[in-house]
């Protein structure tokens, strides 16, 4: 017998239901401020026709003090797995128009359930954050989802690629979950991240700030370092996200997405010899490097406004996916603080969690001195890269293109800190100190006593620089692996991670490090 059309009725009748939350001028008020609703968040991210929804009907029900017998729409979060690029991915999308996006025990449980299906399936997980808050009129229910998508955003560390879309409000508990995660998106205009408003802030402690001071995109991606990503609207947001699942492995088991069919490139390219200036003063762009280095000069950098001194993203060199450490002599000479040091442990430590290659170009003239620096801890955050190295098992292969002294060389993985293998240039110096600092230091009662102390000092710095300090002095002690060309940079390096692709490193049985945190 035919089944009776009523159940299908029924059946559309709730679907319509819970897709059509909001009326339609609270829909276009979100359009026109580059919004999109949560379903179609969930569209713009999955291929047309591939997302299958877990939870449809899933809803808290009697916790609504003007009206108990209220509903709320899939309880304010779009759960479930889809298709990206062919891929499959496990999202959910918070729906500020349902209760303000709150999140409560049947919300809290959807989301739980969709990142259990990440972690047992090992798929990214990807989460659109648009909420008020905790459920107030839930209590501690409320605080105990919170608890649980906590608990399983740490299980999911280091398993699955986890990325966070702040694209409303994100206050106070609900920072931490994107906090969590290994990337983080915001959007420029629409969104806020803050444990504590302003209003609490002026309460507590006296201090009038605004919203934009504490909890803009503008200021976590430049002073707090708690995002990655600006996206102008909901639409660039999801398209950074998908760009990012493409440089990164479905899991901590498989391997990126490398195009190993793309051939290896062996050619020169004299453009590269141009790039660094005649004086060892002058800065450049780390940037105009990374171009010619990486195939169609496509580079996906992440905190791009954070700790501008080092630079680090995702490229592709002949179709092997890379994560790139460079040091940024156009900002602060390229010098290691405490932000510098920060971001680039977090982002070696991700990539040695996801098989992605290490490239690092050196450029760096030490840790840098200053009370403000050593009160804040600069030895302790600076171990952090030393351990995030050091620690590290993938294929791990050093530049140095001009300057790497002291603690810094060793900070930017040298051979000593694990790096599989270590190329310079003819402009590198390697020491421990510039050789202006080690002249006057070592030979100060020399240059004093001579007839022209101006010309001593500048022979005894040019005799350090030739005998102490140049890349052959280092490759003679086979701490180096070769001077090269800086023409043939490309080649050499598409060649020697196609050979270290198969790297395997045994390290000791033990839980887990104790990095310097």
């Amino acid at each position: 017998m035919p089944m009776d059309p009523r159940l299908l009725d029924e059946l559309e009748k709730r679907r319509t239901k819970n897709h059509q939350t909001g009326t339609p001028e609270k829909v276009a008020a979100r359009h026109a401020k580059g919004q999109l609703t949560a379903r179609e968040r969930v569209d713009s991210l999955f291929s047309t026709g591939t997302f299958l929804e877990t939870g449809a009907h899933a809803q808290q029900v009697g916790h609504d003090l003007g009206d108990p017998k209220k509903e709320h729409p899939c309880d304010g979060v779009v759960t479930g797995t889809g298709l990206v690029d062919g891929r499959p991915v496990a999202a959910f999308s918070q729906d500020f128009l349902v209760a303000g996006g709150t999140l409560g025990r049947v919300h809290a449980q959807k989301i739980c359930d969709v990142m259990d299906v990440a972690m047992k399936n090992g798929i990214p997980m990807v989460g659109m954050n648009d909420s008020g808050g905790a459920r107030i009129q839930e209590g501690v229910q409320a605080l105990s989802g919170y608890g649980q998508v906590f608990f399983r955003n740490v299980e999911l560390s280091g398993v699955v690629p986890q990325i966070a879309l702040i694209l409303g409000p994100c206050a106070g508990g609900a920072a931490y979950s994107p906090a969590l995660c290994d990337f983080v998106i915001m959007t420029r205009r629409n969104a806020s991240m803050f444990i504590c408003g302003p209003e609490v802030i002026k309460a507590v402690t006296g201090q009038s700030v605004t919203m934009d001071e504490i909890g803009s995109a503008e200021a976590h991606a430049s002073v707090s370092g708690n995002i990655h990503f600006i996206a102008e609207n909901d639409a660039e947001a999801i398209a950074i996200s998908k760009k990012l699942l493409s440089f990164l492995p479905a899991n901590n088991l498989t391997d990126p997405p490398h195009n190993t069919q793309r051939p290896v490139t062996i050619s020169e390219d004299p453009k590269l010899r141009q790039l660094i200036p005649l004086s060892a003063k002058e800065g450049f762009d780390v940037h105009q490097v990374i171009a010619r280095l990486v195939d169609n000069a496509d580079f996906l950098e992440s905190q791009r406004d954070f700790a501008k001194n080092i630079v680090t993203g995702f490229a592709r060199i002949d179709g092997i996916v890379v994560g790139i450490v460079a040091n940024q002599p156009a900002h602060m000479a390229g010098v290691l603080d405490i932000d510098a040091s920060d971001k680039a442990a977090r982002f070696i430590r991700f990539c040695n969690c996801f098989n992605v290659p290490l490239v690092n170009l050196v450029d760096v003239p030490g840790f840098m001195p200053g009370v403000q620096q050593e009160r804040g801890g600069i030895i302790r955050h600076g171990a952090k890269m030393l351990f995030a190295y050091a620690a590290a098992t993938v294929p791990k292969v050093t530049l140095i293109m001009r300057k790497a002294y002291g603690g810094a060389y060793l900070a930017m993985c040298s051979k000593d800190m694990g790096a599989d293998f270590v190329w310079a240039w003819p402009t590198a110096e390697i020491a421990v100190m510039g050789a202006e600092g080690a002249v006057r230091v070592l030979y100060k009662k020399v240059i004093n006593e001579a007839a022209n102390p101006a010309e001593m000092e500048q022979l005894l710095i040019d005799e350090y620089r030739t005998k102490f300090a140049s890349p052959y002095h280092a490759a003679g002690h086979s701490l180096i692996t070769d001077v090269i060309d800086p023409a043939r940079t490309r080649s050499t390096l598409s060649l020697a991670l196609r050979t270290l692709l198969g790297k395997r490193d045994v390290r000791p049985p033990k839980k887990h490090g104790n990095i310097p945190l």
